[in-house]
């Protein structure tokens, strides 16, 4: 698993964000990454740095998080919530896992 510090052992640099998923039973994925996309219960949503604080309802489906480098990391969540505040994305679900 990746570790949300950076080598400098801070948190998220301006243009990045500390991203959790996690599933009821386990941590699915850590890291540091540019970009996440969910699937909520009303729509697709996007979060960059700087994203204003949210709370939504997941709806059954894919949690993209693109790293700086430009991979994707993917991950099925399901019954769930997304939480952004300061650059910090918490993903939260009954059961989630990498695909």
């Amino acid at each position: 698993m990746a570790d949300l510090a950076q080598s400098n052992g801070e948190g998220p640099g301006e243009h990045e964000l500390a991203v959790s998923i996690v599933s009821a039973d386990q941590e699915v994925w850590s890291g540091i990454a540019k970009q996440i996309i969910a699937k909520t219960t009303v729509g697709e949503i996007g979060i960059l740095a700087g994203h204003e604080p949210v709370l939504a309802i997941l709806a059954e489906g894919q949690v993209r998080v693109t790293l700086a480098s430009g991979e994707v990391i993917t991950a099925q969540a399901d019954d769930g919530f997304l939480s952004v505040d300061h650059n910090r994305v918490t993903v939260v679900a009954r059961a989630a896992a990498l695909v």
